[in-house]
């Protein structure tokens, strides 16, 4: 996928969080977190937010990761959220198992 503008999903509400993507041609992946509990979490939520760009064949983005105390599977909601929307794509829903 490739992303075509900058894109943001999520809100920074609590067990939220905010997930600002922007394109990086050829310059691989650059995630940043800002979170409460990045020294607990923080290896964890950059882990996911790599394994979920890599199931959308996401490898150059910029990610600034706003976290709020969200969990692993709203993390992994909104950083699809805004790479889709920053690639100007629709999600498929008949895809999802």
């Amino acid at each position: 996928m490739e992303l075509k503008k900058p894109a943001v999903a999520g809100t920074v509400e609590s067990c939220d969080c905010q997930v600002s993507i922007f394109p990086n041609p050829g310059q691989g992946l650059d995630v940043s977190v800002e979170s409460n509990v990045k020294a607990i979490f923080g290896d964890s939520i950059i882990e996911s937010t790599k394994d979920e760009l890599a199931k959308h064949g996401v490898k150059d983005a910029i990610v600034q990761i706003n976290d709020k105390g969200a969990f692993d599977w709203i993390i992994r909601a909104r950083v699809a959220c805004a790479a889709y929307r920053a690639a100007e794509q629709k999600f498929n829903w008949k895809e999802v198992e």
